[in-house]
């Protein structure tokens, strides 16, 4: 932290050969800057800087960590372009400390917006901030903080925080949600807290179940040469188990993209096999498969290989095995993975191959705990497990700073319940025993409903009612009524769940319990930011389908008029003439539209597209986050960025009468 007891003079740059005068803007560019005592110091380094001026003036560091933003003064139109475009304050030779440049700081992002600088960063710890020139020019996009690679975090609650919030990072909202009325926050794990990266854990997720599928199921070795691209499939796809198709479908059920393993279907064929029906097929379990979870990629990946392995193959799939076989196959050999540790086992070897690791994480927690709200954590993994990602998550924030396993980050949480087996947990009816886990063994202890039971022989144990200074009770097992008497919950509406499973998560508790819910979608980030690139050519899809219209509007009343209207050879000729001219005209415009819509839903995903739009509609996916997600938002630490107290509120809903008069 900075502390000067008297202003520190800024003098003219030495050496000049940009010929930048003192009547330029008042802000060329930041400087480094020494104390007036070191005369001798050079004011900048022409090795890491062009030459830029500063008129003489004073400068006040405070003794508190600052926030800066530089959106008053103009940067330069001939401001010089650097190769890696930086600048560095050097406050470490400030304080005649070494030289951390290219060693993670309190990074806060500094932005181009116009002509304009704009910068939020702490001086504190590190002392170094980079100064950036990012091409991106939205004021939308303005980063309020960092979360990876080692940055320190900006919250709310710290002195630089309340800054406008990086469009990627916001909370969205569905449903009016005042934070004042939530007493307990809770949050699953994996997905959640801990965000698994696809390129490594569905990776190896992946080759675990077809080494599952070969050496205990019986199917042939050469699966083991398959390859994984774990950037095919997204969440919100339903797999047809019967017929071995993979389906992406809008908000009211129709099948809008379709494959069959990884062959497309045409449109004649989706509407002969899904739209030419008596009955309208709801695509739910047992016939299909709902991909609604990260974890569920690279089973639909390796489903989707066997259906085209199968049908390549016929000879080397036994008879009888069908696709739905095929799936059930795959599900079990996921289940084996599962159940005897293989993926998680090379999770605990090395959490930082497998897992994002994000520094806001802590910071959030104590926040929501300072402002008097307990937290919980309730997921289906072991304590085992549990506490080996959970130490990762919080090692660069626990007490005494060791990388060794240890219980430290259990002062973050009122009550942890592990193997809680939901969505089953949720069900106030669940008569799952409830017992309390010992830290270091692992061993189970029975309970009476949470309270401590005395052993045959021995005096009743001491149990005292949850306070501020007890600490965190771990238990396996249980039911959502344990977890409202564990913390005194009075009302399922004072509860918010963050968690990234639609149907184990967020469905189970927000229509079961009326808990309020948050729904993790870490894909929203990029897709978010891609809407705020393509928004120009979305207004071009538009006009032009409202082009399209209006000549079909006019195609329709010539042919009316052809048909029904008593007129002469040449005025019939005339109409026919005009008729054609449209046809044309219209087909010009359909192709237009529909390359262009084409090519803008291809910057989303390549196959699938927009992973909340299917065509014009909201997709199924979009749907689920829309009906059972109170709030959503990319990933968990995103609550660091917002007031604990903060009143959600959502935008106003429109339908298609309105969009045409009320202006957007």
């Amino acid at each position: 932290m900075f502390f000067a007891a008297a202003p520190i003079p800024l003098s003219p740059i030495r050496n000049n050969p940009a010929g930048i005068s003192a009547s330029d803007s008042p802000l060329l560019l930041l400087l480094r800057f020494t104390l007036s005592s070191s005369s001798s110091s050079s004011l900048i380094s022409p090795r890491n800087l062009k030459c830029f001026l500063f008129k003489s003036s004073t400068m006040r560091i405070p003794k508190k960590p600052v926030s800066l933003c530089l959106a008053l003064f103009s940067a330069p139109p001939e401001l010089p372009s650097f190769s890696y475009s930086r600048i560095r304050f050097a406050s470490s030779a400030i304080l005649g400390q070494p030289d951390r440049s290219h060693s993670p700081g309190k990074r806060k992002g500094i932005h181009t917006v116009g002509n304009q600088l704009r910068a939020s960063y702490s001086m504190e710890k590190s002392h170094e901030t980079v100064v950036g020139d990012n091409k991106q020019s939205s004021t939308h996009l303005l980063h309020m903080g960092s979360c990876h690679g080692g940055q320190e975090p900006c919250v709310w609650s710290s002195p630089g925080g309340g800054f406008e919030i990086d469009l990627g990072k916001h909370i969205f909202c569905n449903r009016s949600l005042n934070m004042k009325n939530i007493v307990a926050v809770g949050f699953d794990m994996d997905y959640t807290l801990a965000q698994y990266k696809p390129e490594t854990f569905e990776s190896l997720a992946y080759e675990g179940t077809v080494r599952k599928l070969v050496f205990d199921l019986g199917y042939p070795r050469e699966l083991l040469d398959w390859t994984f691209d774990w950037k095919y499939m997204v969440r919100g796809l339903v797999l047809d188990k019967k017929r071995g198709n993979i389906l992406k479908m809008d908000r009211h059920k129709y099948v809008k993209v379709a494959y069959h393993g990884f062959k497309e279907l045409s449109k004649e064929d989706k509407v002969g096999i899904y739209g030419n029906t008596l009955l309208r097929d709801s695509f739910d379990e047992p016939d299909y498969a709902l991909i609604d979870t990260l974890f569920s990629l690279a089973e639909a990946y390796l489903f989707a290989q066997l259906v085209d392995f199968k049908d390549n193959n016929p000879g080397k799939v036994p008879k009888g095995v069908d696709y739905a076989v095929i799936y059930k196959d795959v599900r079990a050999a996921v289940d084996l993975c599962h159940r005897d540790g293989t993926l998680k086992q090379m999770v605990a070897k090395d959490p930082g191959r497998y897992i994002n690791e994000d520094t806001s994480i802590v910071p959030m927690l104590k926040m929501l705990r300072d402002s008097r709200r307990s937290t919980f954590l309730v997921t289906n993994s072991l304590w085992d497990y549990t506490n080996i990602v959970m130490n990762f998550l919080c090692e660069s924030r626990t007490l005494d700073g060791s990388r060794k396993c240890n219980f430290d980050w259990l002062q973050y949480f009122d009550v942890v319940i592990t193997g809680s087996a939901k969505p089953g947990f949720f069900h106030d009816g669940n008569r799952a025993n409830l017992f309390e886990v010992e830290h270091e063994s692992g061993m189970l202890i029975n309970t009476d409903n949470g309270s401590p039971m005395a052993q045959v022989g021995s005096s009743p144990p001491a149990f005292s009612l949850k306070g501020t200074d007890k600490a965190c009770r771990v238990f396996q097992g249980g039911s959502v009524g344990h977890l409202h008497k564990l913390l005194s919950i009075e009302s399922s509406a004072q509860v918010l769940y963050v968690g990234d499973h639609i149907y184990g998560d967020i469905l189970r508790s927000k229509k079961v319990l009326g808990w309020r819910t948050m729904l993790v979608v870490p894909e929203l980030e990029r897709e978010v930011e891609l809407l705020w690139e393509l928004r120009d050519t979305r207004k071009q899809l538009r006009l032009l389908r409202n082009e399209r219209d209006l000549i079909e509007d006019k195609m329709h009343h010539l042919k009316w008029s052809l048909k029904f209207e008593d007129i002469s050879a040449e005025e019939k000729q005339q109409l026919s003439s005009e008729y054609n001219a449209l046809e044309s005209q219209r087909d010009q415009v359909r192709f237009s539209h529909q390359d262009a819509q084409r090519k803008c839903h291809q910057k989303f995903h390549k196959t699938w597209g927009q992973l909340m739009k299917t065509g014009y509609q909201n997709s199924r996916f979009a749907h689920q986050v829309e009906r059972f997600a109170c709030l959503y938002t990319s990933q968990v630490s995103n609550l660091s960025l917002y007031s604990p107290d903060k009143y959600y509120r959502p935008s106003e809903d429109y339908m298609p009468h309105e969009f045409d008069i009320i202006p957007l």
